[in-house]
């Protein structure tokens, strides 16, 4: 189920990144042109200094599949709502 179609989507993962360190990682997908960054760790805000960052943060509560695969629609929503450098929490129950 791909729920980003419409998106150039590409994990952390895939990109060799999956050891950066979130600053970096923001850093780094900032420099590659991503204009979104979707993570899971609801502690990024009071771990880095997101005053000056040229991304769109998107952070969903919960690392669960199933449970993020049942609201899909309401995250592809959001993201379509996304303003640029923003930052929006997405609780999943």
């Amino acid at each position: 189920m791909r729920i980003l179609d419409a998106h150039e989507v590409a994990t952390a993962y895939e990109l060799g990144w999956s050891t950066v360190t979130n600053g970096d990682l923001i850093r780094l997908a900032e420099q590659e042109g991503y204009e979104l960054l979707i993570t899971t760790d609801t502690n990024l805000r009071y771990q880095q200094n997101l005053e000056n960052r040229n991304i769109a943060i998107l952070v969903l509560t919960t690392t669960s599949w199933p449970r993020i695969r049942l609201v899909a629609d309401r995250v592809a929503t959001v993201i379509a709502t996304m303003q640029d450098r923003s930052y929006q929490e997405l609780e999943i129950p």
